[in-house]
C-alpha cells in the first residue's frame, strides 16, 4: 500500500465529510471504465463468434488462429488490430465482443495502484 498516494487522494474535497469506512468504500467502488492496453490470445479467441469464424476462408481462419495464439495483443494498434478489422468488420458480433472485452470496470483504488483499501489504511494515511 502506498500510503502517500492514499493520503493525497483522501485530501481531496470529495472525501472531506466522509468517515474512514465511507472513504474506503468509496475508493473500492467499482465504477471507473478504462480501456485495457492488451488482451490475451485466449480472450480474443473466446470473443470470436463461431458462425462468423466458420464463414472465413481457410487462409483467413489460419491467420486469425495465429493471432489468437499470441500471449499478449495490443488492443489499439498493430497487425492484430488491422486483421480484426479486415476479417470482422463493423457491425459483426466478433467486433462488438472485442470492443466489449477491451473495456474493464475498476475501482479508484485499482486506478491509483492501491488495490483494496481498508478503513485502517485510511486511518494510517491520515496520520502520516
Amino acid at each position: 500500500m502506498d500510503y502517500q498516494v492514499l493520503k493525497t487522494e483522501i485530501a481531496l474535497p470529495a472525501y472531506v465529510a466522509m468517515t474512514d469506512v465511507e472513504i474506503a468504500a468509496s475508493i473500492n467502488t467499482v465504477n471507473i471504465t478504462r480501456a485495457r492496453a492488451t488482451l490475451s490470445g485466449s480472450e480474443i479467441l473466446n470473443a470470436t463468434d463461431s458462425g462468423e469464424f466458420t464463414g472465413l476462408t481457410d487462409a483467413q481462419k489460419s491467420s486469425w488462429l495465429a493471432v489468437c495464439g499470441v500471449d499478449e495483443i495490443n488492443t489499439s494498434t498493430g497487425i492484430a488490430k488491422s486483421l480484426e478489422a479486415t476479417l470482422f468488420g463493423a457491425g459483426t458480433t466478433t467486433r462488438a465482443n472485442l470492443i466489449a472485452i477491451k473495456n474493464e470496470t475498476i475501482s479508484r483504488g485499482t486506478e491509483l495502484g492501491l488495490g483494496r483499501v481498508r478503513a485502517g489504511d485510511v486511518i494510517h494515511a491520515r496520520n502520516i
